[in-house]
């Protein structure tokens, strides 16, 4: 679901939610055959470039587990996370309260705080010099489990991700096998996060308005809301809203970038003016550092992009995050927007 409004952060202005008007996001059900649902899914992805996806088979459990994780780890002495902070040279770890700011030189900072973590590789596996975002994840001690309760529901993820990018080869009309075979030694990547809710008049964002540098995003919403997206041709912010079980995916840049602007990779942002503490896990599915992104797809009218390499643009996103860090004369795309 999504819930409008023209000015989000005012009509947030205290952690009361006066009723709106709700407008459907449209949804999936990948308990169906494919043929049943890839009408769906194209049009969700042409549209938003947000859809609901129910018979997902990431169990409840599961996302339940990783819920609690988060407030356990976020809850630790910040002494103790900054012992395990994320570094310019392994993008990997902690990153404090108000640490990162937009991709554009000298935007405010954004008002979260999270644990960075990549596909996990081997030290030793010969990939790791071809690209600094492979290697072995920092993993905290505490609180237990912590590796593997990540790594379960990272498993889980694949498997959702596989199957919409099988379904996504087949609307592009490709050959599937070729298409996943791009993800094999992924770039995908995950970010904890921990959103304090901001204080009443207090400006600013959870995570400021962009679009993502991915293929594909999935995520389970915090039930407190405070997702934002901006649909094709409006001016207007819609809040999504979702049931506790339903994950959301939405398209990134890499994926409208492949379909010739066919798919839509849409605006959004976070304000957390709940009132509580806000929680996600965002999975960002990413193809091999190798892979140069061009239209497989004959291009929609207006729609000129230059290819994308896919190391070199997901190593200038992490580093343009640090503060006072300018983008390189590169011209990549950082998905830095203004609101």
């Amino acid at each position: 679901m999504i819930r409008p409004s023209s000015n989000p952060q005012d009509s947030h202005a205290s952690p009361a939610r006066e009723p709106m008007d709700h407008t459907p996001l449209p949804s999936i059900d990948l308990n169906q055959e494919d043929a049943a649902i890839i009408g769906a899914l194209e049009r969700a992805f042409t549209s938003t470039g947000f859809v609901l996806v129910h018979g997902h088979g990431i169990v409840p459990d599961q996302v339940a587990a990783m819920r609690r994780l988060l407030t356990h780890y976020f809850a630790r002495p910040l002494t103790d996370k900054l012992a395990e902070s994320i570094t310019p040279e392994n993008y990997r770890g902690y990153i404090p309260l108000g640490f990162f700011s937009a991709n554009s030189n000298g935007g405010s900072a954004d008002h979260y705080e999270g644990y960075k973590l990549h596909q996990e590789i081997s030290a030793a596996d010969a990939i790791c010099g071809a690209c600094a975002l492979y290697g072995p994840n920092r993993w905290p001690r505490q609180p237990d489990q912590f590796r593997r309760t990540v790594l379960d529901y990272w498993s889980a993820c694949d498997g959702v991700s596989q199957r919409l990018l099988t379904l996504v080869a087949r609307m592009m009309a490709i050959d599937s096998a070729w298409f996943l075979s791009l993800f094999d030694y992924p770039l995908t990547n995950m970010t904890l996060l921990h959103y304090p809710p901001l204080a009443t008049g207090q400006d600013g964002y959870g995570i400021h308005p962009h679009k993502d540098t991915d293929a594909l995003t999935l995520l389970f919403p915090d039930p407190v809301g405070g997702l934002w997206l901006r649909p094709r041709d409006s001016e207007d912010w819609l809040e999504v809203e979702a049931p506790a079980d339903t994950l959301v995916v939405n398209i990134g840049d890499l994926l409208e970038l492949w379909s010739g602007g066919y798919f839509v990779s849409t605006p959004h942002k976070v304000v957390n003016r709940s009132g509580a503490e806000r929680y996600s896990f965002p999975f960002f599915v990413v193809p091999r550092h190798d892979v140069v992104v061009k239209p497989l797809m004959q291009p929609k009218p207006g729609f000129t992009r230059p290819p994308v390499p896919v190391g070199p643009v997901s190593q200038e996103v992490w580093r343009t995050n640090w503060r006072d860090t300018p983008p390189s004369t590169a011209g990549f795309d950082l998905g830095t927007l203004s609101d």
